[in-house]
Formats: C-alpha cells, sequence, structure tokens
C-alpha cells in the first residue's frame, strides 16, 4: 500500500529538536505530572495510587472512568460510545481504516490534518477537497461542499477547529453541514482536537449534532498533556464495535498510567481549562498585536485553537523561507506547503510565552533583513 508522505509530521521530525525558538508546537504548554497531581484535590494520595498500579494491560476498551470522563466533554455521548485510541492521530487512523474501502467517495477540507484526505487515498478511496480559501475566512463554502457530495459519499472529514488556521466552523454552519450529509446519508467525521478553546462561544461536537457524526479528540491540545497518547473516537454504536473489531490488530490497550493520569485531568477538567484559555486568549492577543504591527504579514485571526495560519509578502516559497529562518534566527515555524499552500506559514501560540516572544521578534528582524524580496 503506498501513502503519500506526512508533510508537517517530516518538518516536525527533521526540525523540531534543532530549534531554538519552536513557534511551530500546537499543543498549550505541557503540564508536568506533579502539576497535573496538584490539580486534584489529594495529590500524594493519587501519587501512592500510582505507585501501586501493576504495569499489566488493564482495561482493553479503556477504564469505565476514562470513557465517563470523556463522556462529560459532549451533551449526548454516553460512555459506552467512546473508544480510547493512541492520541488522536491513532483515531483518526483506526476511524478510516475501519470505515473507508477501495471504491468508496470522501469529502475533506483543505487545507486540515493531513491524515484526513491521505488516508483515504491510500485505501484507494476518490478524494474530492473542499478548498478553504483565505478569502473566505477559511470557511467551508456551502455550495462548493454541495457539488462535492453526491450519493456515493461516504464520508464528509472536517477539522474543527482547523488545523492550520485556527478557524473555528460555528453550530449554524455546522448544521448546514449536517444537513449535506444526512441527504447523502454520510458520516462526517469531524477531528476536534482544539475543541474546548471556546475563544467566542462553545464550540459544537459533531457527535452532538448528528446521528452519524464521528468525533475525535485527545488529551494532547486542550489537557496539555500529549506525552500521555491518549486519544478516543466518539461516535454510533455500529462504528465503535467496528472500529474495536479493527483495533483488536492494532491495539491490545492503552497505558494504564497513561489512562490513569487522563482520569485526573478530566476529573479536574474545569481547573486544567482555565488555565489553558487563559494562557491561550492571553497568547493570541500577543500574537495579534504583533501581526498588527507587521507590513508584510496578514491572517485570519484565529478564534478557536492553538495556530495560527500567517500570510506574508516575500519573495520566498514557504520551505525556502522557514529552512532560512530557522539557520539564521534558530526559530521555526511550519511552511505552509506542508498543508498545500504557498505563501503561509503555520505557528502555535500557546506554547511558552518568553518562547513566542522571542520567535515573533526574530521572525520580525527576518522579515525587516528580506523584505527588498517583498511580493506585492
Amino acid at each position: 500500500m503506498k501513502i503519500a508522505p506526512f508533510k508537517v509530521e517530516e518538518w516536525m521530525n527533521e526540525y523540531e529538536m534543532d530549534a531554538e525558538y519552536n513557534i511551530a508546537e500546537t499543543c498549550v504548554e505541557s503540564l508536568t505530572i506533579e502539576e497535573l497531581l496538584n490539580f486534584s484535590d489529594d495529590p500524594e494520595a493519587r501519587l501512592e495510587e500510582i505507585k501501586k498500579l501493576q504495569l499489566t494491560y488493564g482495561d482493553i476498551k479503556g477504564s469505565a472512568a476514562f470513557k465517563k470522563g470523556v463522556s462529560s466533554l459532549y451533551e449526548t455521548v454516553e460512555p459506552e460510545n467512546i473508544l480510547p485510541s493512541h492520541g488522536a492521530i491513532g483515531a483518526n487512523f483506526l476511524l478510516l481504516y475501519s470505515l473507508i474501502e477501495a471504491g468508496d467517495e470522501v469529502v475533506s477540507v483543505f487545507p486540515t490534518y493531513q491524515q484526513l484526505y491521505s488516508i483515504p487515498e491510500s485505501f484507494g478511496a476518490e478524494v474530492k477537497r473542499l478548498d478553504l480559501k483565505y478569502e473566505d475566512g477559511f470557511l467551508p463554502d456551502l455550495e462548493k461542499l454541495k457539488s462535492l457530495v453526491s450519493q456515493k459519499t461516504k464520508l464528509i472529514a472536517i477539522n474543527n477547529p482547523n488545523n492550520p488556521s485556527g478557524v473555528v466552523i460555528k453550530r449554524e454552519l455546522l448544521e448546514e453541514i449536517v444537513e449535506i450529509a444526512r441527504a447523502a446519508d454520510a458520516y462526517i467525521l469531524a477531528d476536534e482536537v482544539y475543541r474546548g478553546f471556546n475563544l467566542e462561544e462553545e464550540i459544537p461536537s459533531i457527535a452532538d449534532l448528528y446521528q452519524k457524526g464521528i468525533s475525535v479528540g485527545s488529551m494532547s491540545k486542550v489537557f496539555s498533556l500529549a506525552g500521555l497518547r491518549m486519544g478516543w473516537i466518539a461516535g454510533p454504536e455500529e462504528v465503535i464495535e467496528l472500529c474495536q473489531l479493527h483495533r483488536d490488530y492494532t491495539t491490545i490497550s492503552n497505558s494504564m498510567i497513561s489512562d490513569y493520569l487522563s482520569v485526573i485531568a478530566l476529573e479536574n477538567k474545569e481547573k486544567i481549562l482555565a488555565r489553558n484559555l487563559t494562557k491561550v486568549k492571553k497568547q493570541l492577543q500577543i500574537l495579534d498585536d504583533w501581526v498588527q504591527s507587521q507590513e508584510l504579514i496578514e491572517y485570519v485571526k484565529p478564534n478557536g485553537g492553538t495556530t495560527a495560519f500567517l500570510k506574508y509578502q516575500l519573495d520566498l516559497d514557504s520551505e525556502s523561507f522557514a529552512k532560512k529562518l530557522l539557520a539564521e534566527k534558530g526559530v521555526l515555524v511550519v511552511p505552509g506547503i506542508a498543508f498545500g499552500r504557498e505563501g503561509f506559514l503555520r505557528i502555535g501560540f500557546a506554547g511558552s510565552e518568553p518562547v513566542l516572544k522571542n520567535g515573533l521578534a526574530l521572525l520580525e528582524e527576518f522579515l525587516e533583513e528580506n523584505k527588498n524580496g517583498k511580493n506585492f
């Protein structure tokens, strides 16, 4: 089976360790185990419980406490409709591996996380891309979506909030997408790993809006716990059963310690989300002030998530720009071409605040030094 190289992951694998100022990272600054335990009512008791954990396989389908905690993130999803996975990346793969066959038709937003279109393509599906345009605020054009969806469409893939743009598809527009999917009896897969950062209004889940809606989430972004590698699928019973059938071939269980620590986070979600949302709002303001001061940079301001897609005006392709910036300033960003878009850079703004400020200052220096090559 042939599959396209995963461009954004290849980029991060190649350059992440060389960066002095990594503003390509997409997670809110990660928690330590001590910080996580301190969100609980009795950190010492929790630590003692961890020490006594026997390192066996644990619950094959995820602990009852984990599934209960995840279901609390939704309005209508019950614990039995949750299936844990190895991060959201594992959830997306498992879902597509379980549902999509050669000859199926899939419609995916673009740009987005590459899994959503490259995996179905690798299985022999026909993938139609719904271009999200800068001029449209990176929101889906419903008339274009209707033209792409047919009675053969098995699944529509969206990413909400969107990676790389940080733009949210709000409830009204989501409900219209649901009606388009319903008319074709198609599933909707929503990668919702950034859902929870409600910068304007609460972001609904597709699993709460549509009986064939499937939500993918994780502990990585919103909970600052990427190292646990805990994700999940939330969806209809028949989808969960089918995914479990396929999961038996790829995953026996998640780590007991990861499950246990995730439960602590989910039990204290209000405290962690308050910590992280405060940080996201503050650092988005830092980014926005910086963008507004720049001659050669513009963007659609994110209203969810932790990423932004900066449009630049230099006569450099995005890969050359990003490599030159890293070599000369030690600043890591992701070139837009990793998302199929030239003339853009993706940055993450929710990591270390000093790293963000220093990274933006050095990016400004770089722009100033190279502005003779601006492309107006």
